[in-house]
């Protein structure tokens, strides 16, 4: 059977990261692989500065450490654990919650939670490669049961737009987006975001999809059938993506946070790099995302 990810084993990762020391190591190594820069003047030589692994820009002597500037600035998890963190959520097929991570790691729930955050933050989708082929869209709602829900735009569920890019009976890649309402605004965005305007999409009758075949131009709106038999594939993904939803976060508060999870692992089912080092590039990549922005 084939490997879901190809990543490091358990015993790899710990070899490879015995200590805090190793992690800055490895993170200096990532953020500065085209050679330094200094982020405050632009220079481009740099000196030891007050850590093992910072740099002391030797133009205007501003010390800069292998976190600074990364999704790891001021994170309040020692740097050991907040690699097992990461690993532990790019390697499980199913994701990991943080009261499990708090268990494994002897760290506070609340603590575990709020870096985990900061890696879903990552997990975002960068948008520079949009589905190409075929590609089906329909929107859902996510949540408990709501006997008040009326129409596509009531309720306490929430909508999810998402969308499939299918290859042969199975399904290559998956997006979806929390929208406040299924109209053309909002889905035209998404589409446009996530969609290449060659592909061939395939959408059900809902009003909102009407007129957008001048920006998709092989855009076919087709009738839906009773429990959606003319889209099995798309459907089956957002059972799929329900189940895990409840049986990992029970709960829709931070729903946009989740779909970002379960799609970028999801979508790289099949990837080459493996997925731990790929989701500890983005870390370095992407700005930090103080705890403060976090709603708790």
């Amino acid at each position: 059977m084939e490997k879901r990810f190809k990543s490091l084993s358990l015993f790899e990762f710990q070899t490879q990261f015995p200590d805090e020391d190793k992690c800055k190591e490895y993170l200096a190594n990532l953020k500065w692989h085209r050679g330094f820069k200094c982020s405050k003047c632009g220079h481009g030589r740099y000196c030891g500065g007050n850590g093992l692994y910072d740099r002391q820009c030797t133009s205007c002597r501003y010390i800069e450490s292998p976190t600074a500037g990364t999704l790891f600035h001021k994170s309040k998890v020692p740097i050991l654990k907040a690699f097992y963190i990461i690993y532990y959520l790019a390697t499980s097929k199913n994701g990991i919650s943080s009261t499990e991570l708090s268990r494994k790691l002897a760290l506070r729930q609340k603590t575990c939670w709020l870096f985990k955050q900061k890696v879903m933050k990552a997990m975002e989708s960068s948008r520079n490669f949009p589905m190409e082929g075929k590609v089906d869209v329909d929107e859902t709602y996510v949540g408990g049961q709501d006997d008040q829900a009326i129409g596509r735009n009531e309720g306490k569920k929430k909508i999810v737009v998402v969308a499939i890019e299918r290859k042969g009976k199975g399904v290559s890649r998956m997006y979806g987006r929390v929208i406040e309402t299924a109209s053309k605004k909002n889905l035209k965005k998404f589409m446009g975001e996530h969609i290449n305007k060659d592909a061939q999409v395939r959408t059900d009758g809902w009003t909102g999809y009407k007129g957008l075949e001048s920006e998709f131009t092989k855009l076919v709106r087709e009738k839906s059938e009773k429990k959606g038999k003319n889209f099995p594939q798309l459907h089956r993904s957002i059972m799929m993506f329900k189940a895990w939803l409840r049986g990992v976060h029970h709960s829709v508060h931070y729903l946009q946070a989740y779909i970002n999870e379960y799609t970028y692992r999801f979508n790289r089912h099949k990837m080459k790099e493996g997925i731990f080092e790929n989701l500890m590039k983005r870390m370095v990549s992407k700005p930090p995302h103080p705890y403060k922005l976090v709603i708790l």
